[in-house]
């Protein structure tokens, strides 16, 4: 019956960019906030370094709190938990704007995480709720275009709330900006979404991830998902030191490297869009790992030989740019496995995506700060990927399992 209603419902681009502008809170609570990094350190009375720590706070939050929103929305309605997760997001960036010291800012980033992994581990179930495959596929891969700009967007807006104010204004914008998705959400995202077509299941959470969990052919995209994402995550905590320090550029040359990357990212998922009239997303998610595979192996081998900017800066465009197939086509495979569950499912994908990213960038930091070390723990991650790829070639002929 769910199936059959769905298939009937079209995806208009207001629904698409609503569903956008709800997911854009993840990005945007990491990179909006960034420009006042000096000015909140100097507010509280901390080291710079102390202020980076509201990130790896939120990161690991972020993971833990996904696990708990996908079940619930599962138990009692995506509805809920998204609003809920939106008026908590509101409450805890207000108490940001309010911290007299570093421990209150941690404590209240811990308390937006949780806010914000209920928000953003509604969308993609709410994306299976209504359709499937390839049709999936392709809804998000229009949502990660849009996502992929708000990291670009975002500390340019910090930078204006900043010029205009204090760096407390900035998460009074993050406040506002929660509380007017609220009638989005009502209006525009659940609109067109009968209370009887999905009906909140009444197993408990454990069973539920243990029920995600059984399902073999499933299990390889959480660990894919993690660790392509961790990738893209070395590269963001590093592009500073390979592109200003390694290869001796300017700030302006910084920005215009780090654009042609998100650049790249915009690429590959309209390719994607294009593709998917093709090809199904499984195969498309073969050929952006093996490229992003490709990209590792040619900046192994340019480190290696001392190779020049010019010669490296393509090879991190196919590594870091190959993100925009991977993801879209993750989510819509992994997802395929659950039409019951598919909160629970989004929440291990969401959790397991933040939490190894989380992990290694952070273990990363043991390790001299040397492009030979970046590289080799991108080499690590893309071995362990093509293992899930071969995997993943092994049982994609047998047709998915529902949860």
């Amino acid at each position: 019956m769910l199936k059959t209603y769905m298939s009937k419902q079209t995806t208009p681009f207001i629904l698409t960019l609503a569903m956008a502008c709800t997911m854009m809170i993840g990005p945007f609570s990491i990179d909006t906030y960034l420009p006042a990094f000096p000015s909140i350190a100097g507010d509280l009375g901390v080291e710079l370094q102390s202020i980076s720590l509201s990130i790896s706070f939120y990161i690991f939050s972020i993971a833990f709190s996904q696990l708990i929103g996908g079940a619930l929305s599962d138990r009692f309605g995506r509805r809920q938990v998204l609003v809920c997760g939106l008026i908590i997001y509101s409450i805890a960036s207000t108490l940001i704007a309010s911290a007299q010291n570093l421990p209150m800012l941690l404590l209240c980033r811990v308390f937006q995480a949780f806010g914000a992994g209920w928000v953003i581990v509604s969308v993609p179930a709410l994306v299976r709720d209504r359709v499937s495959g390839k049709e999936a596929a392709r809804l998000f891969a229009m949502l990660g275009f849009i996502i992929i700009l708000a990291p670009g967007v975002a500390p340019s807006v910090g930078s204006a709330f900043l010029a205009m104010g204090s760096w407390r204004s900035i998460f009074i914008f993050m406040a506002g900006y929660a509380l007017l998705l609220i009638p989005v959400c009502y209006y525009v995202i659940f609109k067109d979404i009968p209370t009887a077509v999905r009906k909140p299941l009444s197993t408990g959470i454990l069973k539920r991830y243990r029920d995600v969990l059984s399902v073999r052919a499933a299990r390889p995209y959480i660990l894919w998902q993690g660790l392509a994402f961790s990738i893209l995550m070395l590269f963001i905590a590093n592009a500073s030191f390979i592109y200003q320090e390694h290869f001796a550029q300017s700030e302006t040359a910084f920005s215009l490297l780090f654009a042609v990357n998100i650049a790249a990212m915009l690429g590959f998922n309209l390719l994607n869009q294009v593709l998917l009239s093709y090809f199904d997303s499984h195969q498309i998610l073969q050929f952006a790992t093996f490229t992003q595979i490709v990209g590792v192996v040619v900046l192994l081998i340019a480190t290696c030989f001392h190779w020049q900017l010019y010669s490296v800066v393509p090879a991190m465009m196919l590594t870091v740019g190959s993100m925009g197939a991977i993801s879209p086509n993750i989510q819509a495979c992994f997802l395929e496995y659950f039409p019951e569950s598919s909160g629970t499912g989004a929440a291990l994908l969401g959790a397991a995506q933040f939490g190894i990213s989380g992990i290694l960038s952070g273990l990363s930091t043991l390790l001299p700060q040397t492009m030979g070390s970046i590289v080799a723990c991108m080499t690590v991650c893309s071995v362990v990927t093509t293992y899930f790829l071969l995997q993943s070639r092994r049982s994609v002929e047998a047709a998915p399992t529902p949860a």
